[in-house]
């Protein structure tokens, strides 16, 4: 079983981050709600490790109030 990585661990986030909202440029907020939905499922069939989405979701969801 694997664990989450949350230690830093993109060569270059600035660029990564630039990249990604890039993607939501010219996007109505439905639009940019679906281009995220792809992109999580297709990083998530990548992963492929059912215990780490898991974890993934968890953490994510604590930072919400």
């Amino acid at each position: 079983m694997s664990t989450l990585n949350t230690e830093a661990n993109l060569p270059c986030p600035d660029d990564f981050y630039q990249v990604l909202t890039d993607m939501h440029r010219d996007l109505s907020d439905e639009q940019s709600a679906d281009v995220n939905a792809r992109l999580i499922l297709l990083l998530s069939n990548h992963i492929g490790d059912q215990s780490v989405l898991e974890e993934a979701m968890r953490i994510a969801r604590e930072h919400i109030s």
